[in-house]
Parts: structure tokens; C-alpha cells; sequence
């Protein structure tokens, strides 16, 4: 059965005008944001490259909800990383994964190797669900997965562009893209969507 949660939540606690360094701003034009491209039809066909170097395809996560978030490590919402370890924890279980994938485009605040990242994030949060090499979410530049991501569920004011580090999003066990949450909503906000996500 699929859910329908129909609001992009992107920006919906409010994304400042002072959130989005200059280089973003621009992006809120749909010829600076380079769309998804239509080579890979579902999600489960994307190649990602695991912080520690291993390359696989989303195949892997086939059947199992997923949480899709863009992190820093030197952000004002970084202490979510707390919130979504504890969402892997409380619902890995039940085939919740967190997927995290830093990204340094927004004020230059993941600027450290994937080393850094990978000791920061184990020293600071104890963070034991999967994290990823580095990539850029929007441009001529963004990963594919995320050019999908963000032509499957657009955010504020319809826009694709992704405003801010930990923007998240949501995925059934079919591969829907279902909900975008917005930088500024918690994990403890949008428990209830994963709830219902994993009841489906």
C-alpha cells in the first residue's frame, strides 16, 4: 500500500533568505539547477559510494524505508544528527535506513575528508547508520540521486533547489519518494511520517 504524504515540507519551519549563502541563491532558477537527467527510472538503480570507498548500487536497500539526508559536520543543524541516529536505532529494526551523504555547497561547512567526516561523526554523535563520500546536491555538479530526489518531491514554492543542509528525504519500501522535510524539521518532528511509512 502507498503512503500519501503529499506536503514537500522543504523550508515549511522556515528557511531564512539568510540560510542561502550567494552561491545558492541563484539556484532558485530552474537553469541553475541541473535536472534529473531520466538514465535511472527508479531509485534502487543508483551507484553511491560508501564513506569507507566500497561503490553499490541503492539495490541493496530494495524493500526497506529509507531516510535520504545532505549533512555537514560545522552546521547550526548539525546536532540533528543526533535525532536521525536515533531514528535508525529506534526503527533499523523494523527496515528503516538512514542514509547520510555530506555535502560542502552550502557556507562551506563540510570541508573536511572523508576521514574527518567519518571520525566526527563516530566521535561526536556515535553515529552507526550508513554515511557516504562527499557530493553536491545541486548544479551541474549534484549527484544523480539527488537530481532524482529532488525532481521526484520539490520543495517550497514547487523549487527542486535544495536549500540548506539537512534537507531529508523520504522513501517507501517501493522506491516512492514520498515526503521532503525541510532543514530546519527535527527527526522528532516527522516521527509519525516514518511510523506510518513502516505500518504501510
Amino acid at each position: 500500500m502507498k503512503m500519501n504524504v503529499t506536503a514537500a515540507r522543504d523550508g515549511a519551519a522556515g528557511a531564512e533568505e539568510s540560510d542561502i549563502c550567494p552561491a545558492e541563491s541563484s539556484t532558485r532558477s530552474a537553469q541553475a539547477v541541473a535536472g534529473y537527467d531520466g538514465r535511472v527510472s527508479e531509485i534502487h538503480g543508483f551507484e553511491v559510494t560508501a564513506i569507507d570507498g566500497e561503490t553499490f548500487s541503492l539495490e541493496r536497500y530494495r524493500g526497506r524505508p529509507l531516510l535520504i539526508v545532505n549533512v555537514a559536520s560545522r552546521c547550526g543543524m548539525t546536532p540533528q544528527y543526533a535525532g536521525l541516529e536515533s531514528l535508525y536505532r529506534k526503527f533499523k529494526d523494523r527496515g528503516l535506513v538512514v542514509l547520510g551523504f555530506p555535502c560542502n555547497q552550502f557556507g562551506g561547512q563540510e570541508p573536511g575528508s572523508a576521514q574527518e567526516i567519518g571520525a566526527f561523526c563516530r566521535q561526536e554523535y556515535d553515529i552507526t547508520f550508513p554515511m557516504f563520500m562527499k557530493v553536491d546536491v545541486n548544479g551541474p555538479n549534484a549527484h544523480p540521486l539527488f537530481r532524482f530526489l529532488k525532481s521526484q518531491k520539490k520543495g517550497l514554492l514547487g523549487t527542486e533547489a535544495i536549500k540548506w543542509n539537512f534537507t531529508k528525504f523520504l522513501v517507501d519500501r517501493d522506491g516512492n519518494v514520498i515526503a521532503r522535510f525541510g532543514p530546519r524539521e527535527t527527526p522528532e518532528q516527522f516521527e509519525p511520517d516514518i511510523e506510518r511509512v513502516l505500518q504501510s
